[in-house]
């Protein structure tokens, strides 16, 4: 059982791995750093956009307007950092 909560806990470091490079290629692509006509770009891009996407869109809903400013991969991001420590000090040491 502790591989699986071992697995869990990897899938979720690689997620927030995800969300971060979702949220710098977002702005170098708005600072208009890389283009987005570039295949290799627009493919990394996309293959973000779908895999942060869902998870993003309810956390966005909820939040009032700020503006400009996008702070749902922050909030995702701690919400994932609590599920992982519940699964550390509550459920891993009552695993055998």
């Amino acid at each position: 059982m502790r591989a699986v909560l071992d697995i869990i806990l990897l899938v979720l470091q690689i997620y927030i791995w995800l969300l971060i490079a979702a949220a710098v290629l977002s702005w170098l692509i708005a600072f208009n750093v890389v283009n987005t006509h570039n295949q290799v770009v627009a493919t990394i891009g996309e293959f973000l956009y779908r895999i942060t996407e869902p998870l993003l869109r309810p956390i966005r809903s909820v939040l009032p307007n700020l503006g400009g400013i996008d702070v749902s991969p922050v909030i995702l991001i701690l919400l994932i950092l609590f599920i992982e420590n519940i699964i550390i000090r509550y459920i891993y040491p009552n695993v055998f």
